[in-house]
Protein backbone atom coordinates (compact mmCIF):
# COMPACT_ATOMS: atom_id res chain seq x y z
CA UNK A 1 0.00 0.00 0.00
CA UNK A 2 2.86 2.42 0.83
CA UNK A 3 5.57 2.93 -1.77
CA UNK A 4 8.47 5.27 -2.57
CA UNK A 5 9.07 5.86 -6.26
CA UNK A 6 10.97 8.15 -8.60
CA UNK A 7 8.43 9.32 -11.21
CA UNK A 8 8.74 11.22 -14.48
CA UNK A 9 5.54 13.28 -14.43
CA UNK A 10 5.81 14.05 -18.13
CA UNK A 11 5.76 10.38 -19.09
CA UNK A 12 3.87 8.58 -16.31
CA UNK A 13 0.06 8.54 -16.23
CA UNK A 14 -1.23 9.45 -12.77
CA UNK A 15 -4.81 9.59 -11.58
CA UNK A 16 -4.26 11.99 -8.66
CA UNK A 17 -1.17 13.95 -7.65
CA UNK A 18 -1.03 15.92 -4.38
CA UNK A 19 1.52 18.70 -3.89
CA UNK A 20 2.15 20.61 -0.62
CA UNK A 21 2.88 24.32 -1.08
CA UNK A 22 4.35 26.92 1.28
CA UNK A 23 3.07 30.47 1.02
CA UNK A 24 6.45 32.20 1.14
CA UNK A 25 9.13 29.89 -0.26
CA UNK A 26 9.52 27.08 -2.76
CA UNK A 27 10.02 23.64 -1.20
CA UNK A 28 10.22 21.55 -4.38
CA UNK A 29 12.63 20.83 -7.16
CA UNK A 30 12.15 20.61 -10.93
CA UNK A 31 8.63 20.03 -12.27
CA UNK A 32 6.88 20.02 -8.88
CA UNK A 33 8.25 23.53 -8.34
CA UNK A 34 6.89 24.62 -11.72
CA UNK A 35 3.45 23.21 -10.91
CA UNK A 36 3.43 24.84 -7.47
CA UNK A 37 4.41 28.23 -8.90
CA UNK A 38 1.63 27.90 -11.46
CA UNK A 39 -0.91 27.20 -8.71
CA UNK A 40 0.26 30.27 -6.77
CA UNK A 41 -0.60 32.46 -9.77
CA UNK A 42 -4.26 31.53 -9.41
CA UNK A 43 -6.06 34.24 -7.47
CA UNK A 44 -7.80 32.09 -4.86
CA UNK A 45 -4.70 30.10 -3.82
CA UNK A 46 -1.81 31.53 -1.82
CA UNK A 47 -0.33 28.49 -0.08
CA UNK A 48 -1.69 29.51 3.30
CA UNK A 49 -2.36 26.75 5.82
CA UNK A 50 -5.22 24.44 4.76
CA UNK A 51 -5.92 26.29 1.50
CA UNK A 52 -6.73 23.80 -1.25
CA UNK A 53 -6.83 24.00 -5.03
CA UNK A 54 -7.50 21.27 -7.61
CA UNK A 55 -6.43 21.55 -11.25
CA UNK A 56 -7.43 19.03 -13.89
CA UNK A 57 -4.95 17.80 -16.52
CA UNK A 58 -2.45 20.64 -16.01
CA UNK A 59 0.07 21.19 -18.81
CA UNK A 60 3.40 19.43 -18.56
CA UNK A 61 2.16 16.34 -16.71
CA UNK A 62 0.23 13.14 -17.36
CA UNK A 63 -1.82 13.66 -14.17
CA UNK A 64 -5.61 13.66 -14.42
CA UNK A 65 -5.87 15.95 -11.40
CA UNK A 66 -3.41 17.78 -9.17
CA UNK A 67 -4.39 18.78 -5.63
CA UNK A 68 -2.39 21.65 -4.13
CA UNK A 69 -2.60 22.11 -0.36
CA UNK A 70 -1.20 25.06 1.57
CA UNK A 71 1.20 24.47 4.46
CA UNK A 72 1.70 28.07 5.56
CA UNK A 73 5.16 29.52 6.13
CA UNK A 74 8.22 27.39 5.43
CA UNK A 75 9.98 28.36 8.68
CA UNK A 76 7.03 26.98 10.67
CA UNK A 77 7.03 23.65 8.87
CA UNK A 78 7.66 20.54 10.98
CA UNK A 79 6.94 16.79 10.69
CA UNK A 80 3.49 17.13 12.25
CA UNK A 81 2.37 19.65 9.62
CA UNK A 82 3.49 17.19 6.95
CA UNK A 83 1.54 14.39 8.66
CA UNK A 84 -1.51 16.63 8.71
CA UNK A 85 -1.08 17.49 5.02
CA UNK A 86 -0.85 13.90 3.82
CA UNK A 87 -3.60 12.78 6.18
CA UNK A 88 -5.99 15.44 4.89
CA UNK A 89 -5.18 14.71 1.26
CA UNK A 90 -5.73 10.98 1.71
CA UNK A 91 -8.95 11.42 3.69
CA UNK A 92 -10.26 13.75 0.98
CA UNK A 93 -9.34 11.19 -1.68
CA UNK A 94 -11.16 8.44 0.23
CA UNK A 95 -14.21 10.69 0.55
CA UNK A 96 -14.24 11.25 -3.22
CA UNK A 97 -13.99 7.55 -3.99
CA UNK A 98 -10.47 7.55 -5.44
CA UNK A 99 -8.42 4.36 -5.48
CA UNK A 100 -4.85 5.65 -5.36
CA UNK A 101 -2.78 8.78 -4.97
CA UNK A 102 0.74 10.03 -5.63
CA UNK A 103 2.10 12.57 -3.16
CA UNK A 104 4.79 14.95 -4.34
CA UNK A 105 7.40 15.02 -1.58
CA UNK A 106 9.25 18.29 -0.85
CA UNK A 107 12.97 18.42 -1.54
CA UNK A 108 14.93 17.48 1.63
CA UNK A 109 17.48 20.17 0.78
CA UNK A 110 14.83 22.88 1.05
CA UNK A 111 13.31 21.94 4.42
CA UNK A 112 14.65 22.31 7.98
CA UNK A 113 14.45 18.60 8.87
CA UNK A 114 16.20 15.31 8.22
CA UNK A 115 15.27 13.47 5.04
CA UNK A 116 14.09 10.36 6.90
CA UNK A 117 11.91 12.46 9.22
CA UNK A 118 10.35 14.21 6.22
CA UNK A 119 9.53 11.00 4.37
CA UNK A 120 8.38 9.16 7.50
CA UNK A 121 6.02 11.98 8.48
CA UNK A 122 4.29 12.03 5.10
CA UNK A 123 4.02 8.23 5.08
CA UNK A 124 2.56 8.25 8.59
CA UNK A 125 -0.07 10.88 7.91
CA UNK A 126 -1.12 9.17 4.70
CA UNK A 127 -1.37 5.70 6.23
CA UNK A 128 -3.17 6.89 9.36
CA UNK A 129 -5.60 8.95 7.28
CA UNK A 130 -6.37 5.97 5.06
CA UNK A 131 -8.75 4.41 7.57
CA UNK A 132 -12.47 3.71 7.58
CA UNK A 133 -14.30 2.26 10.59
CA UNK A 134 -17.72 1.30 9.23
CA UNK A 135 -18.16 -2.13 10.80
CA UNK A 136 -21.58 -1.24 12.18
CA UNK A 137 -22.98 0.54 9.12
CA UNK A 138 -25.21 -1.32 6.70
CA UNK A 139 -24.12 0.83 3.78
CA UNK A 140 -20.36 0.88 3.25
CA UNK A 141 -19.91 4.21 1.50
CA UNK A 142 -16.15 4.71 1.83
CA UNK A 143 -13.21 2.52 0.92
CA UNK A 144 -9.55 3.09 1.84
CA UNK A 145 -7.12 3.81 -0.98
CA UNK A 146 -5.44 0.74 -2.43
CA UNK A 147 -2.14 2.47 -3.16
CA UNK A 148 -0.29 5.48 -1.74
CA UNK A 149 2.94 6.42 -3.52
CA UNK A 150 5.42 9.08 -2.44
CA UNK A 151 7.16 10.70 -5.38
CA UNK A 152 10.81 11.09 -4.36
CA UNK A 153 14.23 11.16 -6.00
CA UNK A 154 15.98 7.92 -6.96
CA UNK A 155 18.53 8.66 -4.24
CA UNK A 156 15.78 8.98 -1.61
CA UNK A 157 14.24 5.69 -2.74
CA UNK A 158 17.53 4.00 -1.82
CA UNK A 159 18.17 5.91 1.42
CA UNK A 160 14.65 5.40 2.76
CA UNK A 161 13.96 1.95 1.32
CA UNK A 162 13.03 0.41 4.69
CA UNK A 163 10.70 3.21 5.79
CA UNK A 164 7.46 2.15 4.03
CA UNK A 165 7.51 -1.29 5.66
CA UNK A 166 8.34 0.05 9.13
CA UNK A 167 5.92 2.97 9.01
CA UNK A 168 3.21 0.75 7.55
CA UNK A 169 3.58 -1.77 10.37
CA UNK A 170 3.43 0.89 13.09
CA UNK A 171 0.48 2.68 11.53
CA UNK A 172 -1.46 -0.55 11.05
CA UNK A 173 -0.86 -1.25 14.73
CA UNK A 174 -2.25 2.19 15.55
CA UNK A 175 -5.31 1.58 13.36
CA UNK A 176 -5.84 -1.79 15.03
CA UNK A 177 -5.87 -0.08 18.44
CA UNK A 178 -8.28 2.56 17.11
CA UNK A 179 -10.72 -0.11 15.96
CA UNK A 180 -10.61 -1.92 19.30
CA UNK A 181 -11.31 1.31 21.18
CA UNK A 182 -14.16 2.30 18.85
CA UNK A 183 -15.81 -1.13 19.10
CA UNK A 184 -18.86 -1.03 21.42
CA UNK A 185 -18.66 -2.78 24.76
CA UNK A 186 -21.27 -5.40 23.88
CA UNK A 187 -18.77 -6.75 21.34
CA UNK A 188 -15.66 -6.60 23.52
CA UNK A 189 -16.37 -8.19 26.87
CA UNK A 190 -13.23 -9.37 28.69
CA UNK A 191 -13.67 -12.83 27.18
CA UNK A 192 -14.21 -11.49 23.66
CA UNK A 193 -11.39 -8.97 23.77
CA UNK A 194 -8.90 -11.43 25.24
CA UNK A 195 -9.72 -13.81 22.41
CA UNK A 196 -9.22 -11.05 19.82
CA UNK A 197 -5.84 -10.08 21.31
CA UNK A 198 -4.61 -13.66 21.49
CA UNK A 199 -5.78 -14.66 18.01
CA UNK A 200 -3.88 -11.81 16.36
CA UNK A 201 -0.85 -12.27 18.62
CA UNK A 202 -0.53 -15.92 17.64
CA UNK A 203 -0.58 -14.99 13.96
CA UNK A 204 2.69 -13.11 14.47
CA UNK A 205 4.16 -15.86 16.69
CA UNK A 206 3.93 -14.11 20.04
CA UNK A 207 3.83 -16.30 23.11
CA UNK A 208 0.41 -15.91 24.74
CA UNK A 209 -0.96 -16.65 28.19
CA UNK A 210 -4.56 -16.28 29.35
CA UNK A 211 -5.65 -16.40 32.99
CA UNK A 212 -9.36 -17.12 33.51
CA UNK A 213 -11.30 -16.25 36.69
CA UNK A 214 -10.38 -19.51 38.44
CA UNK A 215 -6.71 -18.99 37.68
CA UNK A 216 -6.91 -15.35 38.77
CA UNK A 217 -8.31 -16.57 42.07
CA UNK A 218 -5.49 -19.08 42.43
CA UNK A 219 -2.91 -16.40 41.63
CA UNK A 220 -4.53 -14.07 44.21
CA UNK A 221 -5.56 -11.22 41.91
CA UNK A 222 -7.77 -9.82 44.65
CA UNK A 223 -8.03 -6.26 43.32
CA UNK A 224 -8.82 -7.28 39.73
CA UNK A 225 -11.47 -9.75 40.89
CA UNK A 226 -12.99 -7.15 43.21
CA UNK A 227 -13.50 -4.75 40.31
CA UNK A 228 -15.14 -7.46 38.21
CA UNK A 229 -17.37 -8.76 41.01
CA UNK A 230 -20.41 -6.80 39.82
CA UNK A 231 -20.44 -8.09 36.24
CA UNK A 232 -21.59 -11.36 34.72
CA UNK A 233 -18.76 -10.88 32.20
CA UNK A 234 -15.88 -12.19 34.27
CA UNK A 235 -12.31 -10.79 34.22
CA UNK A 236 -9.33 -12.08 32.27
CA UNK A 237 -5.61 -11.41 32.22
CA UNK A 238 -3.76 -11.59 28.90
CA UNK A 239 0.03 -11.85 28.63
CA UNK A 240 1.71 -11.31 25.26
CA UNK A 241 5.43 -12.01 25.06
CA UNK A 242 7.97 -11.10 22.39
CA UNK A 243 11.28 -12.76 23.25
CA UNK A 244 14.00 -12.69 20.57
CA UNK A 245 17.12 -14.78 21.09
CA UNK A 246 19.95 -12.90 22.73
CA UNK A 247 17.78 -10.17 24.24
CA UNK A 248 19.49 -8.72 27.30
CA UNK A 249 16.78 -6.36 28.51
CA UNK A 250 13.10 -6.82 29.37
CA UNK A 251 10.54 -4.05 28.90
CA UNK A 252 7.08 -4.56 30.38
CA UNK A 253 4.03 -2.66 29.16
CA UNK A 254 0.90 -2.82 31.31
CA UNK A 255 -2.38 -1.64 29.79
CA UNK A 256 -5.62 -0.87 31.62
CA UNK A 257 -8.47 -2.85 30.08
CA UNK A 258 -11.84 -1.85 31.52
CA UNK A 259 -14.10 -2.88 28.64
CA UNK A 260 -16.96 -0.86 30.09
CA UNK A 261 -16.82 1.36 33.15
CA UNK A 262 -20.16 2.11 34.76
CA UNK A 263 -18.36 3.20 37.92
CA UNK A 264 -19.66 0.34 40.04
CA UNK A 265 -21.79 1.31 43.03
CA UNK A 266 -20.32 4.82 42.72
CA UNK A 267 -22.29 4.96 39.47
CA UNK A 268 -21.25 7.48 36.85
CA UNK A 269 -23.92 10.05 35.89
CA UNK A 270 -25.50 10.50 32.47
CA UNK A 271 -22.91 12.24 30.35
CA UNK A 272 -20.13 10.23 31.94
CA UNK A 273 -21.29 6.78 30.86
CA UNK A 274 -21.84 6.99 27.13
CA UNK A 275 -18.20 6.85 26.04
CA UNK A 276 -16.97 4.37 28.63
CA UNK A 277 -16.24 1.78 25.97
CA UNK A 278 -12.94 3.66 25.66
CA UNK A 279 -11.70 2.66 29.12
CA UNK A 280 -9.65 -0.15 27.60
CA UNK A 281 -7.56 2.18 25.43
CA UNK A 282 -4.41 1.33 27.38
CA UNK A 283 -5.01 -2.37 26.80
CA UNK A 284 -5.52 -1.74 23.08
CA UNK A 285 -2.28 0.24 22.87
CA UNK A 286 -0.28 -2.49 24.60
CA UNK A 287 -1.73 -5.35 22.54
CA UNK A 288 -1.21 -3.45 19.29
CA UNK A 289 2.36 -2.53 20.29
CA UNK A 290 3.27 -6.16 20.96
CA UNK A 291 1.76 -7.27 17.65
CA UNK A 292 3.68 -4.51 15.88
CA UNK A 293 6.92 -5.34 17.69
CA UNK A 294 6.68 -8.91 16.41
CA UNK A 295 6.84 -7.46 12.89
CA UNK A 296 9.59 -4.91 13.57
CA UNK A 297 11.73 -7.41 15.52
CA UNK A 298 13.63 -5.17 17.97
CA UNK A 299 16.39 -6.93 19.94
CA UNK A 300 14.72 -6.61 23.32
CA UNK A 301 12.27 -8.77 25.24
CA UNK A 302 8.85 -7.14 25.55
CA UNK A 303 6.08 -8.32 27.86
CA UNK A 304 2.54 -7.00 27.45
CA UNK A 305 0.34 -7.47 30.51
CA UNK A 306 -3.35 -6.72 29.98
CA UNK A 307 -5.96 -6.99 32.77
CA UNK A 308 -9.48 -7.03 31.32
CA UNK A 309 -12.63 -6.39 33.35
CA UNK A 310 -16.07 -4.75 33.38
CA UNK A 311 -16.86 -2.36 36.23
CA UNK A 312 -20.60 -2.78 36.71
CA UNK A 313 -23.23 -2.45 39.42
CA UNK A 314 -25.15 -5.38 40.91
CA UNK A 315 -25.88 -7.11 44.20
CA UNK A 316 -22.50 -8.81 44.03
CA UNK A 317 -20.52 -5.65 43.28
CA UNK A 318 -17.72 -4.48 45.55
CA UNK A 319 -18.93 -1.76 47.92
CA UNK A 320 -17.37 1.51 49.07
CA UNK A 321 -15.75 0.76 52.42
CA UNK A 322 -14.88 -2.83 51.52
CA UNK A 323 -11.30 -3.92 52.16
CA UNK A 324 -9.62 -6.18 49.62
CA UNK A 325 -6.24 -7.88 49.40
CA UNK A 326 -4.15 -7.19 46.31
CA UNK A 327 -1.79 -9.52 44.45
CA UNK A 328 1.12 -7.79 46.20
CA UNK A 329 -0.37 -8.70 49.59
CA UNK A 330 -1.27 -5.13 50.53
CA UNK A 331 -4.80 -4.43 51.71
CA UNK A 332 -6.80 -1.69 50.01
CA UNK A 333 -9.81 0.14 51.39
CA UNK A 334 -12.29 0.98 48.63
CA UNK A 335 -12.91 4.69 48.95
CA UNK A 336 -14.64 4.82 45.59
CA UNK A 337 -15.58 1.99 43.22
CA UNK A 338 -15.08 4.31 40.24
CA UNK A 339 -11.35 4.47 41.04
CA UNK A 340 -11.10 0.97 39.59
CA UNK A 341 -8.37 1.36 36.99
CA UNK A 342 -5.62 1.69 39.57
CA UNK A 343 -6.85 -1.49 41.27
CA UNK A 344 -6.51 -3.70 38.22
CA UNK A 345 -3.19 -2.07 37.32
CA UNK A 346 -1.50 -2.75 40.66
CA UNK A 347 -2.43 -6.43 40.50
CA UNK A 348 -1.08 -6.64 36.94
CA UNK A 349 2.07 -4.73 37.88
CA UNK A 350 2.73 -6.95 40.90
CA UNK A 351 2.30 -10.08 38.77
CA UNK A 352 4.62 -8.62 36.12
CA UNK A 353 7.40 -7.82 38.57
CA UNK A 354 7.28 -11.18 40.33
CA UNK A 355 7.04 -13.33 37.21
CA UNK A 356 9.03 -11.42 34.57
CA UNK A 357 11.35 -9.13 36.58
CA UNK A 358 11.43 -6.34 33.96
CA UNK A 359 14.23 -3.81 33.69
CA UNK A 360 11.63 -1.16 32.86
CA UNK A 361 7.87 -1.17 33.39
CA UNK A 362 5.48 1.37 31.85
CA UNK A 363 1.74 1.35 32.47
CA UNK A 364 -0.71 3.16 30.22
CA UNK A 365 -4.29 3.92 31.19
CA UNK A 366 -7.30 6.16 30.74
CA UNK A 367 -7.00 6.66 34.46
CA UNK A 368 -8.33 10.03 35.62
CA UNK A 369 -10.58 12.85 34.52
CA UNK A 370 -8.30 15.04 36.61
CA UNK A 371 -5.52 14.58 34.06
CA UNK A 372 -7.85 15.83 31.32
CA UNK A 373 -8.71 18.87 33.46
CA UNK A 374 -4.99 19.57 33.92
CA UNK A 375 -3.72 18.96 30.38
CA UNK A 376 -6.73 18.98 28.08
CA UNK A 377 -7.86 16.36 25.60
CA UNK A 378 -4.74 16.16 23.43
CA UNK A 379 -1.90 15.69 25.91
CA UNK A 380 -1.14 12.69 28.13
CA UNK A 381 0.29 12.95 31.62
CA UNK A 382 3.61 11.29 32.50
CA UNK A 383 4.45 10.29 36.05
CA UNK A 384 7.77 8.73 37.02
CA UNK A 385 10.49 9.26 39.63
CA UNK A 386 13.09 8.24 37.02
CA UNK A 387 14.52 11.25 35.16
CA UNK A 388 16.29 9.16 32.51
CA UNK A 389 13.15 7.18 31.71
CA UNK A 390 11.10 10.38 31.68
CA UNK A 391 13.48 11.95 29.17
CA UNK A 392 13.22 8.95 26.84
CA UNK A 393 9.41 8.94 26.97
CA UNK A 394 9.20 12.69 26.40
CA UNK A 395 11.53 12.43 23.40
CA UNK A 396 9.39 9.65 21.93
CA UNK A 397 6.30 11.77 22.46
CA UNK A 398 7.90 14.70 20.68
CA UNK A 399 9.12 12.53 17.79
CA UNK A 400 5.71 10.94 17.19
CA UNK A 401 3.57 13.95 18.17
CA UNK A 402 1.82 11.75 20.72
CA UNK A 403 2.16 14.64 23.12
CA UNK A 404 2.99 14.06 26.75
CA UNK A 405 3.80 16.27 29.74
CA UNK A 406 5.67 15.26 32.88
CA UNK A 407 3.72 15.74 36.08
CA UNK A 408 4.96 15.83 39.70
CA UNK A 409 4.97 12.93 42.17
CA UNK A 410 5.27 14.70 45.55
CA UNK A 411 5.83 12.16 48.33
CA UNK A 412 3.88 14.19 50.89
CA UNK A 413 0.71 13.74 48.82
CA UNK A 414 0.75 10.06 49.82
CA UNK A 415 -0.76 11.21 53.10
CA UNK A 416 -3.98 11.71 51.15
CA UNK A 417 -4.20 7.96 50.48
CA UNK A 418 -3.94 6.83 54.09
CA UNK A 419 -6.55 4.46 55.46
CA UNK A 420 -7.45 3.94 59.11
CA UNK A 421 -8.27 0.30 58.45
CA UNK A 422 -6.12 -0.92 55.53
CA UNK A 423 -2.63 -0.40 54.12
CA UNK A 424 -3.88 2.17 51.62
CA UNK A 425 -7.08 3.76 50.28
CA UNK A 426 -7.78 3.71 46.55
CA UNK A 427 -9.23 7.22 46.76
CA UNK A 428 -7.69 10.47 47.90
CA UNK A 429 -9.17 12.25 50.90
CA UNK A 430 -9.41 15.43 48.80
CA UNK A 431 -10.81 16.14 45.35
CA UNK A 432 -7.71 18.06 44.27
CA UNK A 433 -4.74 16.63 42.37
CA UNK A 434 -6.55 13.45 41.40
CA UNK A 435 -4.14 12.50 38.60
CA UNK A 436 -1.21 12.84 41.00
CA UNK A 437 -2.74 10.80 43.81
CA UNK A 438 -3.76 8.07 41.35
CA UNK A 439 -0.16 7.86 40.14
CA UNK A 440 1.11 7.84 43.73
CA UNK A 441 -1.22 4.94 44.48
CA UNK A 442 0.39 3.00 41.61
CA UNK A 443 3.89 3.97 42.73
CA UNK A 444 3.25 2.31 46.09
CA UNK A 445 3.25 -1.05 44.31
CA UNK A 446 6.36 -0.67 42.10
CA UNK A 447 8.85 -2.20 44.58
CA UNK A 448 11.91 -0.37 43.25
CA UNK A 449 11.37 -1.28 39.59
CA UNK A 450 12.10 1.46 37.04
CA UNK A 451 8.55 2.55 36.30
CA UNK A 452 6.50 5.17 34.53
CA UNK A 453 2.76 5.78 34.37
CA UNK A 454 1.12 7.42 31.35
CA UNK A 455 -2.42 8.76 31.83
CA UNK A 456 -4.08 8.91 28.40
CA UNK A 457 -7.59 9.81 29.55
CA UNK A 458 -7.52 12.88 27.29
CA UNK A 459 -5.95 11.83 23.98
CA UNK A 460 -7.23 8.22 23.80
CA UNK A 461 -10.48 9.24 22.10
CA UNK A 462 -11.82 12.18 20.13
CA UNK A 463 -15.42 13.06 19.35
CA UNK A 464 -14.45 15.11 16.32
CA UNK A 465 -12.11 13.97 13.56
CA UNK A 466 -8.72 15.58 12.95
CA UNK A 467 -6.22 15.65 10.09
CA UNK A 468 -5.31 11.97 10.10
CA UNK A 469 -7.74 10.48 12.60
CA UNK A 470 -11.52 10.22 12.38
CA UNK A 471 -13.80 10.52 15.40
CA UNK A 472 -13.37 7.60 17.80
CA UNK A 473 -10.35 5.84 19.23
CA UNK A 474 -7.01 7.45 18.37
CA UNK A 475 -4.68 4.52 19.02
CA UNK A 476 -2.59 6.83 21.20
CA UNK A 477 0.49 5.11 22.57
CA UNK A 478 1.35 2.65 19.82
CA UNK A 479 3.63 4.96 17.86
CA UNK A 480 5.10 6.36 21.07
CA UNK A 481 5.86 2.88 22.43
CA UNK A 482 7.42 1.67 19.17
CA UNK A 483 9.79 4.63 19.26
CA UNK A 484 10.44 4.22 22.99
CA UNK A 485 11.36 0.55 22.60
CA UNK A 486 14.12 1.56 20.18
CA UNK A 487 15.42 4.11 22.69
CA UNK A 488 15.42 1.66 25.60
CA UNK A 489 16.76 -1.46 23.89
Amino acid sequence: MLKLKSIDLQKTRISTLAIPVCQDENIHGDLLSTLAKGAMKIEEFHGKKDEELTLYKPAGTQADRVIFMGLGKRAELDPEKLRAFSGKVVKSSVKHGLKDIVIGTPSPDLLPMAETDLVAAILEGACLGNHVFDRYKKKKELKPLKQITLMVSADTVKKCAKLPKRVGAICRGTLLARDWVSTPSNDKTPAQLSKAFINLARKVNLKTTLLNPKQLQQEKFGALLAVGAGSQNTPRLVVLEYAPKGAKKTIALVGKGVTFDAGGINLKPTGGLEDMKIDMSGAAAVAATLITAAKLKPKVRIIGIIPLVENMISGSATRPGDIIKSHAGKTIEIGNTDAEGRLILVDAMSYTMKKYKPDVMVDVATLTGACVVALGEKIAGLFTPDDTLAEAILESGQKTHERIWRMPLPEDYKELLKSEFADINNMSSTRWGGAITAALFLSDFTEGTRWAHIDIAGPAYQKKGSAYCDAGGTGFGVRLFCDLIDRLK
